[in-house]
């Protein structure tokens, strides 16, 4: 198996200042670290480094993404507006989305990154691929920046795949913890991409992810969100994914699976309460590249999103990676034991029910 990495230095010099978690700072609130900085993913590359997994991977180099590009899903106002930004120091862009100096030449960079990896794997260069870029992309809107992301890094690449690439059918599998409400956004209407998230009941947006959001117009039937309940462990999510993701992706039967790939559902991380350890995360992985080898030749693009525990994410991410690439480096996880052993792992009644509930939904699927 040949598996893409996407990497670059400038990545992690994307600055978000000092907040409190992702509260800004300000009487009575002490200043800290903001929740999405650099230090979960340099130190996922650098696991990779130390296990020698990095040297498996085939580098892709990235590059800035066009105007053009990036007007495939945003308004020509948010290109502008956050161009306007790039010289500015620690400033919020749009709804918990800071900048810093620089940041709309990284975010740049970040999307055109995911766009090249998509075009290693359409192109068969490589046969899946990781994007571990930042800053992450799928709450950016249409017209704004929001929740630490500022551009759509997965929905550029998917609207760059269906216009450019020749493809007529892709869809997501979006694992992060939050809702992918911008991927969501970018495909509502398009029955053309199936939009599948699972993440923690309306933790962010407060207001969006909910089971009733499933399309309008061409694309109604085509979004399918599995809000499950916070608490959720490895049985919740192996149960959604076998009667709910896999089925789904079946029934559509995509040209090619993104996966906004977010870490935050992992166990023990700061602004998620689910409870995936590596060995779930390797689960989810072994099942989506089954599914893709049947439907798609393999294609898998996974694109870096959330995933805030810096201690923990470098294994989960280190989990994904090697399965993605079909490797075994020999690490063991010391927090598997550990939090794969915290109570309600399995599948609970009322995870049960709400599983139930979005099953109806694959009747929607043409």
């Amino acid at each position: 198996m040949k598996t893409g990495l996407v990497f670059h230095e400038l990545y992690l010099w994307h600055h978000t200042g000092n907040h409190a978690d992702y509260v800004p700072y300000g009487f009575p609130v002490e200043p800290l670290h903001h929740s999405e900085s650099p230090d979960s993913k340099r130190r996922i590359k650098n696991l990779m480094e130390v296990s020698g997994l990095y040297d498996r991977l085939t580098k892709i180099k990235p590059r800035k993404a066009t105007k053009e590009e990036i007007l495939l899903f945003h308004t020509e106002n948010h290109y502008d507006h956050m161009k306007s930004l790039n010289d500015s120091i620690s400033v919020n862009a749009g709804i918990s989305a800071p900048t810093g100096i620089g940041s709309f030449d990284i975010a740049l960079l970040s999307t055109g990154g995911v766009i090249e990896a998509l075009d290693h794997i359409i192109e068969g260069k490589v046969d899946n691929a990781y994007a571990l870029v930042r800053p992450p992309g799928h709450h950016a809107m249409p017209n704004k920046a929001m929740g630490f992301c500022l551009f759509g890094n997965a929905a550029i690449a998917g609207k760059h795949a269906l216009k450019n690439k020749g493809l007529n059918k892709i869809a997501f599998v979006d694992w992060d913890v939050h809702h992918g409400n911008g991927t969501q956004a970018a495909f509502y209407n398009d029955p053309n991409a199936l939009t599948i998230s699972i993440h923690q009941d309306r933790n962010f947006p407060s207001n969006s992810g909910l089971v009733s959001e499933n399309g309008e117009g061409l694309g109604s039937g085509y979004n399918i969100n599995i809000p499950l309940p916070p608490g959720s462990g490895v049985g919740a999510y192996e149960a959604a994914f076998d009667r709910v993701v896999i089925p789904a992706l079946e029934q559509y039967k995509p040209e090619l699976i993104i996966v906004p790939s977010g870490f935050d559902g992992g166990a023990g991380d700061p602004i998620g309460r689910q409870m995936l350890t590596s060995e779930g995360f390797k689960l989810l992985t072994e099942k989506i590249m089954k599914s893709a080898q049947e439907l798609c030749n393999g294609r898998i693009l996974m694109t870096h999103e959330g995933g805030y525990s810096a201690a923990t994410v470098p294994f989960f991410a280190h989990a994904v990676i090697e399965t993605l690439a079909e490797e075994n480096m020999g690490i063991k996880d010391p927090f598997q034991a550990i939090i794969g052993n915290l109570g309600q792992q399995e599948l609970q009644p009322h995870q049960d029910n709400l599983i139930k509930e979005v099953e109806l939904l694959l009747k929607n699927i043409k």
